[in-house]
């Protein structure tokens, strides 16, 4: 018996050491369970989170904002195009408006006689037919009565026509007037969206520009002298090709002076005039250069001034602004937008650009200068920056005009 009470106390104390054991490890099983939740936690929500986004470079960044200035541009050139569009409405509807009160006027006149006449008739104490037509829901309805109009004395009936042509010239001119009220309020909804759109673009190029650090604007800023010096490179290889141009034409000139002067007076003179036509001083020439100078005089002046959209100057201008401006004081009005400009005169190619002339941008020709020759021009070039002399192969060239 003693044998086993010491056997069973002894499997006693091992229950309880165990159960001691038990209890001492709890601890260390709760604890790595909750780590291992927390693991799985932050790795659901990692795997949930959205990715973030690399950082843009600086040559993206100069790409991404350089599209949203052409785009801007763009934006301008539909704003001025509404704004030119919704002043011409508004002229429009002024004018219908005017015309039209001056019709009412023409209409009461009309009626205020045919009240006369039945004023007339009704103190004679008879209800002749122009109190009857007078009082009629149409005197178109009474007009039919054709029996009737055999009494009315010539006056008679020549007020009521009058009368009934004032009233139909009348509402022909409010239905014309109700259209151009119409055109006017979608061009002005036009305008307002451009403006909208003008806004949109430059806001998101400041905010792109704001989050470079001093290290990437300075990285942007070389890569902008990098384009300028290319696009200065071209431009002296054009003005090479111009000098050597005029010294070929100014040879020519020299040539033919010799040949005139060692002809006889007596001779007839049958030269083959092969000339080049570059620079060779005719009467068009010579009046297209005469108004290119005014143009460049007043470009020229308006150098330093800053670039806004939508402006046509004094103060500033957008491209197409200074464009027309600088033209308007040569005596020639050209229309507003870079879209319209490009359609006047003669289109011109790039080898043969002369002072004055017109250089349209990029594949929508949202941007436009004024050439003064050596492959420079002068332009308002973009938000933030002012009208300034620049290498016409900056930007990709669409095609030139002469406007005059």
């Amino acid at each position: 018996m003693s044998a086993l009470a010491s056997h069973r106390k002894s499997r006693a104390r091992t229950g309880i050491a165990g159960m001691a054991g038990l209890r001492t490890n709890t601890p260390a099983v709760g604890f790595t369970t909750a780590a291992l939740a927390s693991v799985t936690l932050l790795s659901t929500q990692s795997a949930n989170a959205a990715p973030v986004e690399p950082k843009p470079s600086v040559e993206e960044v100069q790409k991404k904002v350089d599209d949203l200035y052409r785009q801007a541009g763009t934006a301008t050139e539909k704003y001025n195009k509404a704004k030119e569009t919704s002043a011409e409405k508004r002229r429009e509807v002024d004018q219908l408006l005017d015309d039209a009160a001056q019709r009412t006027e023409k209409l009461n006149e009309s009626r205020r006689t045919l009240g006369n006449y039945a004023a007339a008739q009704y103190r004679t104490g008879a209800v002749t037919p122009t109190a009857a037509m007078l009082f009629a829901d149409s005197p178109q309805d009474y007009f039919e009565q054709t029996q009737l109009m055999d009494r009315m004395t010539d006056r008679q009936r020549g007020v009521i026509e009058d009368y009934e042509a004032q009233r139909a010239e009348a509402a022909k001119q409010r239905t014309v007037a109700t259209k151009s009220l119409e055109a006017l309020t979608l061009s002005q909804k036009a305008l307002r969206t451009s403006k909208q759109t003008v806004q949109s673009k430059l806001s998101e190029a400041r905010s792109l520009l704001s989050k470079l650090t001093a290290e990437e604007k300075a990285r942007l800023a070389a890569i902008e002298r990098q384009r300028e010096e290319e696009a200065r490179r071209k431009a002296e290889a054009k003005a090479e090709e111009e000098a050597e141009a005029r010294a070929r034409a100014e040879a020519e000139r020299k040539r033919l002076e010799q040949e005139r002067a060692q002809t006889p007076s007596g001779d007839t003179g049958t030269g083959t005039g092969t000339g080049t036509g570059t620079g060779t001083g005719t009467s068009g020439d010579s009046a297209y250069a005469t108004k290119a100078a005014k143009v460049l005089s007043f470009a020229r002046s308006q150098l330093g001034k800053p670039y806004v959209w939508g402006a046509a100057g004094p103060s500033s201008y957008d491209c197409s602004g200074l464009t027309q401006a600088a033209w308007k004081a040569a005596g020639v009005d050209l229309p507003r937008t870079t879209w319209d400009q490009v359609k006047v005169g003669e289109r011109i190619a790039t080898k043969d650009l002369l002072p004055g002339d017109l250089v349209f941008f990029y594949d929508d020709i949202s941007h436009v200068g004024i050439y003064i020759g050596d492959g420079m021009m002068i332009h308002a070039p973009k938000p933030g920056a002012n009208v300034r002399e620049e290498s016409i192969y900056y930007m990709p060239i669409y095609g030139s005009v002469r406007p005059a």
